[in-house]
């Protein structure tokens, strides 16, 4: 097997050429894992209320078209435990991750879809809430007294861009492996 690095540091390349093996050798192949297993293992702990209940999701998914609910249901919880676990030790990762990369991919289109009302509170709610000022703390006030509409609107944004963040981790994954660190290459000897 080929042992050449894909990011591999040119010492002419760097303002600190010392550091060129400390870059191929340490650095990358340890921030590659780091970052492999820490989005492996958010999707496996993000699976937790699917496992234990792993048609849970089945009448959001007929909700929103996507039918039999229970089917896509255990698909997610699969996706989510099995290619979470997977990306996180690297073995198979590109199947893992490309897997994954569609789900995420599926959530952001679901977030883009069927954004979050504009106001959490109608105008009664707000009324009551404001009329005693022991009912919210300043941040709550602060956050409800449009309604909620700019809470709303952070928790969206936060929505689209994690889904999108995390889609393109997968992606990169699907696309490059698991790097040096990872069970494909230490024992499969491949580049899944």
């Amino acid at each position: 097997m080929a042992t050449a690095l894909p990011f591999t540091n040119t010492k002419k390349e760097l303002h600190f050429p010392k550091l060129a093996t400390f870059y191929d050798r340490v650095a990358q192949p340890f921030a590659w894992v780091a970052l492999r297993f820490t989005a492996g293992a958010i999707l496996v702990v993000q699976s937790i209320p699917l496992i234990k209940d792993p048609l849970s999701m089945a009448s959001f998914f007929e909700g929103i078209g996507f039918l039999p609910g229970h089917v896509w249901s255990v698909t997610l919880l699969i996706v989510q435990v099995v290619g979470g676990a997977l990306l996180a030790l690297g073995l198979y990762t590109r199947p893992a991750a490309f897997a994954v990369g569609v789900m995420l991919l599926v959530t952001l289109w679901f977030h883009l879809a069927h954004p979050f009302d504009n106001q959490l509170i109608t105008s009664a709610g707000l009324q009551v809430l404001t009329a005693g000022p022991d009912m919210l703390t300043q941040t709550g006030y602060t956050l409800l007294k449009d309604g909620g509409r700019h809470f709303a609107e952070l928790a969206q944004g936060k929505a689209e861009l994690l889904s999108l963040f995390w889609a393109g981790i997968a992606f990169l994954y699907a696309a490059f492996g698991g790097g040096y660190l990872s069970l494909d290459r230490m024992i499969l000897r491949k580049r899944y």
